[in-house]
This record gives structure tokens, sequence and C-alpha cells, in this order.
């Protein structure tokens, strides 16, 4: 038996989407003229471009453009985030990172470069995409939710190819049960200002991350000689006296600020810096569940509070360049014939690409990395 087209699908969905809350006038009026978009499935399926090592990573977006722009939103949302952290009780640099490292403060949620139309791309996937159907499903009619209740035009509900939106991007699930009406304006939108964007991932920490009030993510910490690292388990958390007893202490040789408070300890690579982590990391990972990002995420934050790097390097890593260093790499690969889409020092998939063809041309190892050791050699020439 032959697979059913677009049209036939889109006709028996119909019923479905009725049954879970969408309104007749809304799914005709959205899924009528629509024409999926089929992009996606390549998207989906295609493994990442460049393998970034855990330092490139964190480099990436503990950059210095986002510590340099965080700073400047700091001061320029003070009041918005005060206020979310008095309500909320989630620490704002937390949650002015996590606006950071989804979208660039913002910077780049209706850029159509990177963003695509999302009923499109979700009516794609719930169409054609077997594994994960009832997902998809579920997602598209949780967009077609908030286009029914007026929060959102299909027109403007642009995001990343898994439907995700916005300053804080937002699957239409987050959208539809995390979200804060926080501007008062009657309508809850991860677009324009930033209010409900921020209040909905504050929420969203303390709700589903569970998210303590008082307590730190942790700390990166000091290993003293002949440590038995079979206690680096990442299961087993102790309090922070406890693990002074063992003879772990913070790098800067400052006392543990709550003694009491339950860590675990944890070494992402043998070699590098260790980290004490708590509760709050924890809640970060329920954001996005991958422990180089939760990482990411806490040390912007403490970047963005006027904290230091990490005194531990990782094995083979680089610092982190300055942002007048990016930008430098930026000119020199324009003037060379690769195009980075500009010299803003933010470095996006347009500047890792044009870095992998240089590295190509010079013979280099291919990682698509913008650091130091690219610039030393456009300097001398390529």
């Amino acid at each position: 038996m032959a697979a059913p087209s677009f049209d036939q699908w889109r006709a028996s969905f119909r019923a479905k989407a009725l049954r879970r809350g969408v309104s007749a006038e809304t799914y005709d009026r959205v899924m009528a003229g629509l024409k999926p978009d089929t992009g996606v499935y390549a998207l989906q399926r295609a493994q990442p471009e460049f393998q970034e090592e855990l330092w490139q990573y964190l480099n990436r977006r503990v950059s210095d453009w986002r510590i340099v722009t965080g700073r400047q939103r700091a001061a320029e949302q003070r009041a918005l985030l005060e206020r979310i952290e008095r309500e909320y009780r989630v620490d704002r640099f937390i949650v002015l990172a996590l606006w950071g490292v989804e979208s660039s403060y913002g910077d780049v949620i209706d850029n159509r470069k990177y963003m695509r139309p999302v009923l499109p791309a979700l009516a794609a996937l719930a169409f054609g995409e077997p594994r994960r159907r009832s997902y998809w499903e579920q997602e598209l009619i949780n967009a077609l939710i908030i286009v029914d209740r007026g929060w959102g035009d299909p027109n403007q509900m642009i995001g990343s190819w898994a439907g995700a939106m916005g300053h804080t991007q937002w699957m239409p699930e987050v959208w539809l049960n995390m979200g804060v009406d926080f501007d008062g304006d009657g309508r809850i939108s991860p677009f324009g200002r930033p209010d409900d964007a921020l209040a909905g991932a504050a929420r969203y920490l303390l709700v589903r991350g569970k998210y303590a009030q008082g307590e730190s993510w942790g700390c990166e910490a000091r290993l003293p000689p002949g440590f038995n690292m079979r206690l680096a388990d990442r299961r087993t958390y102790r309090t922070y006296a406890k693990w002074a007893e063992l003879g772990v202490t913070r790098p800067d040789g400052a006392p543990f600020a709550h003694p009491g408070h339950q860590v675990r300890l944890t070494v992402p690579e043998p070699g590098g810096p260790a980290f004490l982590i708590g509760r709050n990391f924890q809640s970060v990972h329920a954001y996005n569940p991958a422990f180089s990002y939760a990482l990411s995420i806490v040390h912007l934050a403490d970047r963005l509070r006027g904290q230091g790097p990490f005194v531990q390097s990782f094995p083979g890593g680089e610092r982190t360049p300055t942002l007048a260093e990016v930008q430098e790499i930026q000119r020199r690969l324009t003037a060379a014939g690769f195009d980075t889409g500009g010299s803003d020092g933010r470095v996006g998939s347009t500047t890792m690409k044009a870095v992998a063809a240089f590295q190509r041309k010079a013979g280099m190892e291919v990682d698509g990395y913008a650091g130091l050791k690219v610039l030393a050699r456009l300097r001398q020439g390529g």
C-alpha cells in the first residue's frame, strides 16, 4: 500500500488536531495552503559539520563577545533581570547566560539565514519522520494552539529546523506550558521584547529544573596530589566540607561559601579542570541535557558577574581569543578571500566555514575553530 501524500495526511491529521484543542478555523487557515519544509529531513540526519573539543565548545560560547555584550545587556536590562530574580528566585546571571548562548542576546532570532518558518518544518516532521512521529505531531499541534490563542502569527514564528524559537529558543510545548506574560500585554511571546522569554526561562529552571535559591551551581576545584580519582564518579554527592576533608579546595584557596551544600566531583577530561557541581548545575542541565552546554551556561554566568576564566587549562587547549583577535581573524580571512559574513567578533557557522576553508588551503588540521593558531598562521600570510 502506497504511503499517503502530504495532502492526504493533512486531511486525516485535521481530526486529531481538533480533538486536541485546535479550532477548525485555525487549522483550515494555517494548514490549507501550507507546503511542508522537506529540507528539514537532511538537517535532522546531518552530523555536526565540525567536531569540537570541550575547550573549543566553551571558548566559542563563553567568548569575549558574549562577555562584553552580556555585561552591556545586564546594564540595559537591569530592572527586568532584578524583577525576574525577585519573582522566580533564579540567579539573574544564569538567565542572562541562557539568553546569550541561545540567541546571542536576541541578535539572531529573526535572522532568516539561520532561522526558518517553524510550522512548515514541524508539518514536514509530523508527516514524514516516523521515528518520533508522535512527538512531532504534538509539537505541531502545540504550535497551532499558540496561533489559536493569538500569541503568534504563523509568518512570524521562525526558529530552528526542529521548531525552537525566540530569545531563549522555546519549543512550542515550552511556549505553551512554561511561558509567562511578563510584560503584561495579554499574550505570551518569545519574540520582541525579552521580558516573556527571560521570565519563562527562569520559570523553567525553577519548575522543571528544581532550581534552589541561595545555592551556587558549584565551582572549579583543585585536587590534591595522589587524589583517588574513583571519588570523581559523577554520582556521589558530598558536602563541600567533606570534599575539603578529602583535600579538595578552590583553585584560589578561598573557603567554600556554603560548606553544608551537597555537590559531586567531576573531571570531564583527564588532566583538565575539576569541578564540584550541585543541584543548580543540574537545573541548567534540565534546560538542555548536555554537560558541555550546562558548563558553558554556568561559566558564562560567572564571567558576566565578574569572575575570571578557569584556572586549570584543558589538555591541548588555547585561551579564549579576545574580541579584537576574533575580529582580526575575520578581517584577515575576508581579505584572503574567505567570506566570514562580517567582522563583528562573533563566531557563527559562516566564520567557522571560512576558517575551515583556510585551514585546508594552509595544510592545517581542519576543525573550523577560530583560535590563536589560525590567527598566527594568518599573520604569517597563510
